[in-house]
């Protein structure tokens, strides 16, 4: 580890490795698939960076968010590092480029999505590039995201097939037992050393407050502040309407959340970075993999869906090792929200047997048939005939899916994209002279922000859904309404 200890001291100027990287890095020289759990804030990127650098050759990051990717790649660059990140709105013929110079031009990392990595063009030239380690960073992404959200995570597995010599090392802040199992074998991991560092924070404090004025307790938290804090919210709009009664306080203050653009996304984000302003209130689309040192509190104005959730996004304060705040405020309200979010959409036997009878019906299967074949639905349109609620059934099918009754398979669409063209009140009086559209347009502008400043990508099935419409009926009024030059 004497070599590996040099590195550390040239590039980042330390004189020795936190707890459990030397650990990691060792494994990872053996050349041992290592599955490394280690706390928000532990030092995780050096434990890929710190072995690619000794070995000849380039390391393949796969990694979930851009902001993560730029803000690595920033950070090796100006340490004279060669590394580079495929974006995604990278031409083909940059992309071309791009990936001749990782295999001819010496660079040391190469940083992309998994949904780049799924391209025929980028598999083939990794396929001729010399790496030396595969590193999969945010890993928990592969089980707590990757079944639903992105499934793109499932073929990440790609790069075993292309280089199956080359060491893979997975990192993550949080993976309970079930989930470093269901990493392990997404990766195809083979005999993978894991290690895991403690996840204990002596000098971040947890507190949870109950209280009727969240509003006020929230000021109360802020007030006197010097440094960073993020508020994180379920809703959208109310990340706006809390970043304006901050701001309104004298609190510098902007919102986050996935219905905002990818350049103002980034123009948020590192505004927040150069501190800018103070307090960033965001959705969970904020702050995973975000290096910010001196914030100093983390408020959740929301209970969290799961421990796992909260301890990511708690571990987000006090990353220089100073003492910092992660604090919880709720009331009654909250809990009854969660509930009625969760409890009442979990599958019993009863749901299950009425949604597998209707999914029989639907397909015209007779008792004792349909073994081993093959159908094709729309989600949507299947609840709507049988008055089925959406999340109630989504769930059912999942049960049944890993009950392997039956096997779903998830095919996503590209997100539409909305602008309105007209001014607010254009759009009002369009609507009174026009009111057929009134409930697509109302349910739009209910679920994103900043339609009428720029291109908002929506989820048109959430849309039809708050229409209260067929998917059918909704195309066609957005069809019509571009048309008309309304969006």
């Amino acid at each position: 580890m004497t070599q590996a200890s040099e590195i550390l001291k040239h590039y980042w100027g330390f004189d020795s490795f936190k707890p459990s990287q030397e650990r990691v890095i060792a494994s990872v020289l053996e050349h041992n698939d290592t599955l490394a759990l280690l706390p928000t804030g532990g030092g995780k990127s050096i434990c890929f960076q710190v072995p690619a650098l000794l070995k000849e050759g380039i390391c393949i990051v796969v990694s979930p968010l851009v902001a993560l990717m730029q803000d690595q790649v920033t950070v090796l660059k100006s340490k004279n590092i060669k590394a580079m990140a495929l974006t995604s709105g990278m031409p083909y013929a940059e992309l071309d480029t791009a990936l001749d110079n990782c295999i001819f031009g010496n660079y040391k990392f190469l940083y992309l999505s998994p949904e780049r990595l799924q391209q025929d063009i980028v598999q083939e030239r990794i396929k001729g590039m010399p790496v030396n380690l595969i590193a999969v960073d945010e890993a928990h992404c592969i089980s707590q995201w990757g079944h639903d959200f992105r499934p793109a995570y499932h073929n990440i597995n790609i790069l075993r097939e292309l280089h199956p010599s080359i060491p893979i090392i997975a990192l993550t802040a949080t993976a309970t037992k079930d989930v470093v199992v269901d990493i392990s074998k997404q990766l195809d991991l083979y005999q993978p050393e894991i290690i895991k560092q403690s996840f204990k924070r002596t000098n971040l404090s947890l507190r949870v407050v109950k209280i009727n004025d969240k509003h006020q307790q929230l000021f109360d938290e802020l007030k006197g502040l010097k440094d960073s804090a993020i508020v994180y919210l379920k809703n959208r709009k109310a990340t706006v309407d809390i970043a304006n009664v901050l701001n309104s306080k004298g609190i510098k203050s902007s919102f986050f959340h996935g219905g905002i653009s990818s350049e103002e996304k980034t123009k948020r984000l590192e505004s927040w970075l150069k501190d800018e302003f103070q307090v960033m209130v965001a959705t969970n689309a904020f702050g995973m993999g975000i290096d910010k040192s001196n914030v100093r509190k983390v408020i959740h104005y929301n209970l969290t869906d799961s421990l796992e959730s909260y301890y990511q996004e708690a571990g987000r304060a006090g990353r220089d090792n100073i003492a910092s705040d992660a604090v919880i405020i709720y009331n009654e309200s909250d809990i009854i929200l969660l509930e009625n979010m969760f409890l009442k959409y979990l599958p019993t036997v009863e749901s299950a047997k009425h949604v597998y009878s209707k999914l029989n019906s639907y397909f015209g299967i007779a008792y004792g048939e349909g073994e081993g074949e093959n159908f094709g639905f729309n989600f949507y349109e299947f609840c709507q005939q049988y008055e089925l609620s959406t999340l109630l059934t989504y769930e059912v099918l999942r049960t049944l899916d890993r009950a392997s009754v039956l096997t779903l398979v998830q095919r996503y669409n590209k997100k539409s994209e909305v602008h309105f063209l007209l001014s607010n009140r254009q759009l009002l009086n369009f609507l009174e002279e026009n009111p057929k559209y009134e409930s697509i347009v109302k349910a739009i502008l209910r679920s994103y922000g900043g339609v009428f400043e720029a291109p908002v990508s929506i989820n048109l099935v959430q849309v039809i859904r708050k229409a209260g419409m067929l998917e059918s009926q909704a195309k066609k009024l957005l069809e019509e309404l571009d048309q008309r030059e309304v969006i």
